[in-house]
């Protein structure tokens, strides 16, 4: 096999052994850390950073190698340095695990598996004779280049990509010279993107990031939230708290009742991505397989198709164009957009929190809140989730509504619109990092607590003027709105008032002992209760 033309084979080891051409590269590689396992289950004992469990499957040690090695790199400061988005910059630290999926380096790698695994499955395809059954070592050395590609690998590919000014062909015209070592496979390495258009092997290299990234990476930083919502809840479910309604003083509630109420919405959203189902398709130029029906008219192609999808862990989509349609990926970044609104939500619940004062902040050694004013304390980590979550929402939400519409039978303005994608994960993994950090600084100030509720009094008025509903006393809403409504109110005048009511001795004596502080309702109840609520085994995977 001959390189193509203007390509240059790089220099190879010698023909026949089966790692010969995809020997591992002595990069200091072997002490990767292995990416975030699965956390699962809601305990009040889990720490606030999120302490894991052990994962049955094991980590990606690819992705945890590219990781290292893009770290050794000499230049990565300097690069951090002139980065245009701020995510590859400034904020490179906090959401390098999604690097491996969803750079440059990740898509062409899956490319190259993409391709690798599609030579295998003609080789397994008996009427396709010309492509026969490779031998254990000939497998080996396709799953070598697999298992070892690098960064040094994908820098050839673009190197072949200057050339071929096509990102898909690159990849084809790299596995040729890769393979041109080996004479079992050189011989059929024509078949390499054999009937295949370049999105049959994009569509499902996209697929296979989404899928790997979010399970791997999102979803554990997701959990992690809901399990230090749960924390917060349980551990505060007794302390009472003034509720405000239109920002003004409401019927009691408690710290911990508040909490559970976002650990339980972002765990129900938690549970709908288990309907999202990660599809594939891989039926040639227009999605009818022509010109593979034309080259071997006996071979049943969209069976070898669904199984070959099937054997990445993708759901297969028999009906196409020249693309798979995307509607799977504007399901999958819809969830994330709720997900990352209920955030939010909580994110300005605190910092309104935090300014009332009803959360102390815990000062950090060396930390700086304002360049002017040396007191300053200011909840930056809650800011930067709110503004990270709008700038995510933003992307994710465009990319939701850009993907599904294609002109005809297929445009190209889908393809610069995917490589986003790892944009609107990487702001919403900012995000949940930042919230956790928040999270962390942040206890209940309780005399704060206690200082707003003695304060509001005018709170009693709906126990009060429920009760009197109950005994026929006339007119007991517009009695209590006359005591309240923009007025004073003490516990004084509010005894004086109960003891007017015309009520059962041991009823009045009752409202006589209720208290701004007592006046919570269930709120502590629930609170200790979400546990029962909240399942994290179920939901936040995508199978």
């Amino acid at each position: 096999m001959s390189a193509p033309p203007s390509l240059k084979a790089p220099a190879t080891a010698v023909a026949g052994s089966p790692r010969s051409a995809a020997a591992p590269r002595t990069t200091g590689l072997s002490s990767a850390r292995a990416l975030p396992t699965r956390r699962l289950r809601c305990s009040p004992s889990a720490a606030m950073a999120g302490a894991s469990t052990e994962m049955a499957d094991a980590p990606l040690d690819w992705a945890g190698r590219s990781l290292e090695e893009l770290r050794s790199l000499p230049d990565h400061d300097t690069f951090c340095l002139m980065a245009l988005a701020p995510l590859d910059g400034r904020y490179d630290r906090f959401v390098k695990e999604l690097i491996p999926f969803f750079s440059e380096f990740g898509l062409i790698r899956y490319r190259v598996l993409i391709e690798i695994k599609w030579l295998l499955k003609l080789s397994q395809i008996p009427e396709i004779t010309e492509v026969p059954q490779f031998s254990k070592e000939g497998q080996a050395f396709l799953n070598a280049i697999i298992e070892n590609f690098c960064i040094d690998d994908a820098k050839e590919v673009k190197k072949i990509e200057k050339v071929t000014n096509h990102d898909v062909k690159a990849v084809e015209y790299f596995l040729k010279q890769r393979c041109s070592s080996n004479p079992e496979i050189a011989k059929v390495s024509e078949f390499f993107h054999f009937g295949c258009t370049s999105e049959d092997i994009n569509n499902l290299s996209h697929a296979l990031a989404l899928k790997e990234g979010v399970n791997r990476v999102m979803f554990p930083a997701m959990i992690d939230i809901c399990r230090a919502l749960c924390s917060l809840a349980t551990q505060n479910s007794g302390y009472p708290m003034l509720a405000r309604t239109h920002g003004q003083p409401a019927s009691p509630t408690t710290v911990g009742k508040e909490m559970a109420n976002f650990a339980a919405r972002l765990s129900d959203i938690g549970k709908s991505f288990l309907e999202v189902k990660i599809l594939g398709k891989f039926a040639g130029a227009v999605g009818n397989y022509n010109a593979d029906v034309v080259a071997y008219p006996e071979v049943d192609w969209p069976k070898v198709a669904e199984e070959f999808v099937r054997s990445l862990g993708l759901q297969f989509n028999p009906y196409v164009t020249q693309i798979e349609p995307h509607d799977y990926i504007s399901k999958l970044f819809n969830l994330f957009t709720q997900f990352n609104n209920v955030l939010t939500d909580f994110d300005r619940d605190m910092w309104s929190y935090i300014s009332l004062g009803y959360f102390k902040q815990i000062p950090k050694a060396g930390e700086v809140g304002s360049s002017t004013m040396p007191h300053k304390i200011n909840p930056i980590d809650f800011e930067n989730s709110d503004g990270n979550l709008c700038q995510a929402n933003s992307i994710l939400s465009g990319i939701s509504m850009k993907l599904p519409i294609s002109r005809l039978q297929r445009d190209l303005t889908d393809s610069t619109v995917l490589r986003n994608l790892g944009m609107g994960l990487g702001h919403s993994l900012l995000a949940y990092k930042a919230t956790m950090r928040g999270i962390s600084k942040v206890q209940v100030n309780e005399s704060r607590l206690v200082e707003d509720l003695e304060q509001t009094w005018e709170v009693l008025a709906e126990p009060i003027q429920t009760v009197m509903r109950r005994y026929g006393i006339p007119e007991p809403y517009e009695k209590l709105k006359e005591l309240t409504r923009g007025q004073a109110v003490t516990k004084d005048s509010m005894q004086q008032f109960i003891d007017g009511l015309d009520l059962p001795e041991e009823v009045r004596s009752k409202l006589s002992k209720l208290t701004p502080h007592s006046y919570t309702g269930l709120a502590e109840d629930l609170a200790r209760d979400i546990e029962k609520w909240v399942d994290l085994e179920s939901g936040f995977q995508i199978k």
